[in-house]
């Protein structure tokens, strides 16, 4: 018969663990998966118009001509495993996993063959005992005519597949609704915001004692995480209820209703210990970040704080961009005024005109959704200083653009008085607008004190500082924010730095870090004005005079009519050296 094709909707499954049963109890497990493929299994395929292709072992492939009927047999199989096996151990019950999806078939003597088999059995094979994953194909068929929930898995990178494959996992509480929904392993479902739970650290050390500075560690960081306004974190109680067990991280995901756990080791040896973390997206095993950190044992406190705080410094932003990633991929019909945050500031980390202009687009539908969204409100805040330190306000009438921010940090106050990224976009857009620096130094000080760890909060503390003449606190503070976020915004941290030095007459030490910040941030323009003012005033002027031609080459602007500077000296010592700049570059 010649080989022919058709659009089909393709269901794989297996049993999970079918080997460590099988050596266990061949006999035994042999004749439990017979007994549920002849009484559950092979007639709810028939049931559903499905037709099984063929048979491998402990797994199934079959077709159907509708993926809402494909769905409903793989749910029905799936609650039907449920109560089939009460009386055997849990470790020891047998569970399909199951993959579906909608794809381009070949048909060759009533076989199947192509990609759309292949990948079914690539989402099987990515599908938890229980579970059943999806390809986005066939989520687009089903997604709005079964009441069933789902979780967007994001792009997978499957074996022999060219492109990535968007996988959707029907959630486990749309599945399992039966009294057995309780058994261990049930999942919880997702919160709406970003979750994480700590598990408890190793200890390395081979000696008992150093339990409780692993257990002291963890502590810490669940402390610290639990000042991050936006983070749902998971209470220590339940998180150290794993400590001991070899439990898939997977699994610890779906039972504590958590996206990310921090996993981690400690190893103490003579008086030094090294501490190892792990940052892991649970549903897909995803490695986001890791590191290690080194100290003495001799002050075990403020070790454990260091240690602490540098974790929940590097994950904020860590999983801020991880968010922003899964946020991108979600259709726009599903989109939520927190989705929209999120692909703002996605936009606007590119740093270009285009960007913030699409951002603050974005961020006007989140707020046209909840009016009183503290983060969307105090976001478009920043951007717009920002469209003022890039020189890009000719979109924008000034003075409108800086009425406009002004009044979005206000409203954005008076809906977050506790979220330490609203109180700092607040003080940094009124610090910069030149309202208020005192209540714009107060407002950025509570929210250091909210969240000690937060490298975004240190770096606007530093440019409060500079405008309010304050260049070696600034630095500190600059400083601050690149330890607990290294790999973060260090070029605009280096300009605030050399900005600080120009400031304090240390015009030669503010060379480097401007020069660095340019080559990391080219088109920041406060760089060149500073670079350009500090040249100046060494008599550098052919040095000076360059950088002005790079900087008129993004801007018409040289010298800013509007300065944040409290200071009249401060403002004038930059001022001075433009002028001096520009006149030789004319």
């Amino acid at each position: 018969m010649p080989s022919v094709r058709r659009l089909a909707a393709i269901l794989a499954a297996d049993v999970a663990g079918y080997s460590r049963l099988m050596g266990a109890d061949e006999e035994g497990t042999h004749d439990r998966l017979q007994a549920h493929r002849r009484e559950l299994v092979d007639p709810k395929i028939a049931g559903h118009h499905g037709r099984i292709v063929k048979t491998t072992g402990d797994g199934v492939l079959a077709e159907f001509a509708s993926v809402v009927d494909a769905v409903r047999c793989a749910v029905e199989v799936q609650r039907g495993m449920v109560d089939r096996e009460p009386e055997v151990p849990h470790e020891r019950q047998m569970q399909f996993r199951i993959g579906i999806n909608l794809g381009d078939v070949i048909v060759e003597d009533d076989d199947i063959f192509g990609d759309g088999v292949n990948i079914a059995a690539r989402l099987e094979a990515l599908a938890e005992p229980g579970a059943i994953c999806l390809s986005g194909s066939a989520h687009e068929q089903v997604r709005d005519k079964l009441d069933l929930a789902y979780e967007d898995l994001g792009e997978q990178t499957v074996k022999n597949i060219a492109r990535p494959v968007r996988v959707y996992r029907i959630r486990r509480t749309g599945i399992v609704d039966s009294p057995a929904s309780a058994l261990a392993g049930a999942a919880l479902p997702l919160p709406d915001t970003p979750s994480i739970a700590v598990l408890p650290f190793t200890n390395l050390s081979g000696d008992p004692e150093q339990e409780y500075f692993a257990d002291g560690m963890v502590e810490e960081i669940i402390t610290a995480l639990s000042r991050i306004r936006w983070l749902f974190v998971i209470a220590r109680n339940s998180s150290f209820t794993y400590k001991g067990q070899a439990v898939e991280l997977k699994q610890i995901g779906r039972e504590l209703g958590v996206r990310y756990l921090l996993e981690g080791s400690v190893r103490k040896a003579g008086g030094r210990v090294r501490i190892t973390a792990q940052l892991i997206e649970a549903a897909i095993g995803t490695h986001l970040w890791a590191d290690r950190f080194e100290g003495s044992m001799e002050d075990v406190f403020d070790l454990q704080d260091n240690v602490a705080s540098s974790i929940a410094g590097v994950i904020e932003p860590t999983l801020q961009a991880a968010e922003m990633r899964l946020s991108a991929a979600r259709p726009k019909s599903d989109l939520t005024a927190y989705d929209l945050y999120l692909r703002a500031r996605a936009a606007a980390s590119t740093n270009e005109r285009k960007s913030i202009t699409t951002a603050l687009e974005l961020l006007d539908q989140a707020i046209a959704r909840d009016p009183s969204y503290g983060p969307a409100l105090a976001s478009a805040a920043t951007f717009r200083v920002d469209l003022e330190n890039y020189d890009w306000t000719d979109d924008y009438e000034g003075e409108e653009n800086r009425r406009q921010a002004i009044d979005l940090a206000r409203r954005a106050l008076r809906t977050g008085t506790d979220d330490p990224g609203v109180l700092g976009r607040a003080a940094v857009v009124l610090g910069r607008f030149g309202e208020d620096i005192d209540a714009a130094l107060a407002l950025i000080d509570r929210a250091l004190v909210l969240n000690p760890s937060f490298a975004n909060g240190w770096y606007w503390s530093g440019w409060l500082r500079i405008f309010a003449g304050q260049p070696d606190l600034a630095i500190q503070h600059f400083e601050t924010s690149m330890r607990l976020n290294p790999r973060g915004q260090r070029g605009f941290n280096l300009a605030g730095i050399g900005m600080a030095h120009l400031l304090a007459h240390r015009f030669a030490e503010a060379l480097v870090p401007l020069r660095v910040s340019l080559e990391e941030v080219p088109t920041f323009t406060p760089s060149y004005r500073t670079l350009a003012a500090c040249y100046a005033h060494m008599g550098r002027l052919e040095e000076a005079q360059e950088v002005i031609r790079r900087l008129a080459s993004l801007t018409p602007v040289v010298v800013p009519t509007v300065d944040p500077f409290l200071d009249p000296e401060h403002r004038d010592l930059l001022l001075s050296g433009l002028r001096l700049a520009a006149g030789q570059a004319v």
